[in-house]
């Protein structure tokens, strides 16, 4: 009987210990070392992906630079009548525009006196006009010269200058003359002279 069981109990022993819990297994120090450096390669991706990535700057945009406006020239306006640049003849020729007027005599310096004495036969209407201006620079018409009668002599106070005279005559009957000459009046001149107005000229005796 005895006999009989044994085989029996040593079977059961050998179930039991290939079906019991195996002890832990024990790694080798190469595999411990391979799994340290695993371990630390770990680390170091993980530290790389927490870190953030710069964000790149974007690129500054260069202005490019503005175009000038360009200058288109206008065309010059054109003259129908030609440009003429005054010459010192015409200058001289068109300084008597000033000379147009009545006569300043208050500024127009010394004077002397004349006499007019009417010879042409009828009423004479007179003027004196001096055409350039004299040392005190007045030129002009001698103002206030009313007509003269037939016959008439009349004294009148003129300044210094070289006038030209002009007498319109008028004869009666729708008849009508006119004269003219020059009276010249110098500086140096003090005393009374006469002016003969007849009827085709006007004479300094």
């Amino acid at each position: 009987m005895l006999k009989k069981i044994i085989p029996v109990l040593a079977v059961v022993a050998i179930f039991l210990t290939a079906c019991g819990p195996q002890g832990t297994p024990t790694l080798s120090s190469a595999e411990v070392e391979g799994t340290a450096v695993s371990s630390a390669w770990t680390v170091v991706a993980m530290t790389q992906l927490a870190i953030p990535t710069a964000t790149p700057i974007p690129p500054t945009e260069t202005p490019s630079p503005t175009p000038l406006p360009t200058f288109t020239p206008m065309p010059l306006p054109t003259l129908e009548t030609p440009l003429v640049i005054p010459t010192a003849t015409q200058q001289a020729s068109g300084s008597t525009g000033a000379c147009d007027g009545i006569m300043n005599i208050a500024e127009a310096g010394p004077q002397s006196n004349i006499r007019l004495e009417n010879e042409s036969g009828g009423v004479v209407t007179f003027s004196l006009w001096l055409g350039t201006p004299n040392a005190f620079a007045q030129c002009g018409f001698i103002p206030g010269i009313s007509p003269l009668a037939k016959g008439e002599k009349r004294v009148m106070s003129i300044p210094k200058g070289e006038y030209y005279a002009y007498a319109l005559i008028a004869l009666g009957g729708n008849s009508s003359s006119s004269a003219s000459g020059y009276v010249n009046n110098r500086v140096g001149d003090s005393h009374l002279f006469v002016v003969k107005i007849r009827q085709d000229v006007i004479i300094v005796p």
